[in-house]
């Protein structure tokens, strides 16, 4: 004979004080991220660098995040941005663990600007100095993305969060987030100058 599951509320009944008080929590629908700016850029998967240092050159930023999906992505993006003379970093789960650590305290330094990673550097990371996020691929879902994002503007300073999206499940992602968090993604605009964006 099985015994019946239990819930919380009922093992909380039976062990709690008799006059107890139940709490509960809702799931959080709204981003609260405050002052950070977030944009999408529906884009070729072939004119991905091509933008992202356009974005690197025109927006004005203290230091930056760009976030890939692979390990490989990351280290070519690293050497292309390399070569383009950025100041760039890598971390990625293929490096020692020493290794990750010198890189992540060199861009917490500010020895460089820009640093390339995978979701791997996407959670309790926090840098004062980083105010832009680009998603040079877009997250698996709306879970990724808020951790990813919420790497920019934090301690209250404005920040900016850019998602290149290239095909229909990206679309989907950036559709769920927006429909989870009741947030607005709005397209990057034209004119950087225009737009003040921090």
């Amino acid at each position: 004979m099985t015994k019946p599951k239990r819930s919380a509320r009922n093992i909380c009944k039976r062990s709690a004080h008799q006059n107890f008080k139940l709490i509960e929590i809702e799931e959080q629908k709204k981003l609260t991220l405050t002052g950070l700016k977030q944009f999408y850029v529906d884009i070729q998967e072939d004119m991905k660098l091509k933008n992202l240092v356009s974005l690197l050159m025109d927006v004005q930023y203290n230091q930056a995040f760009i976030f890939v999906k692979k390990v490989e992505r990351a280290k070519k993006l690293h050497q292309l941005l390399e070569k383009m003379k950025l100041q760039v970093l890598t971390i990625h789960r293929q490096m020692t663990q020493e290794r990750r650590i010198e890189q992540y305290k060199s861009f917490k330094e500010g020895a460089k600007r820009i640093l390339v990673t995978t979701n791997l550097m996407a959670r309790g990371i926090d840098i004062n100095k980083v105010n832009l996020v680009i998603n040079f691929d877009c997250p698996a879902g709306s879970d990724d993305y808020l951790h990813r994002v919420g790497r920019a503007g934090r301690f209250n300073t404005p920040g900016i969060a850019v998602t290149f999206v290239t095909t229909e499940e990206d679309k989907k992602v950036l559709k769920e987030i927006q429909d989870r968090f009741e947030v607005k993604i709005t397209e990057f605009p034209k004119n950087i100058e225009e737009a003040k964006l921090l």
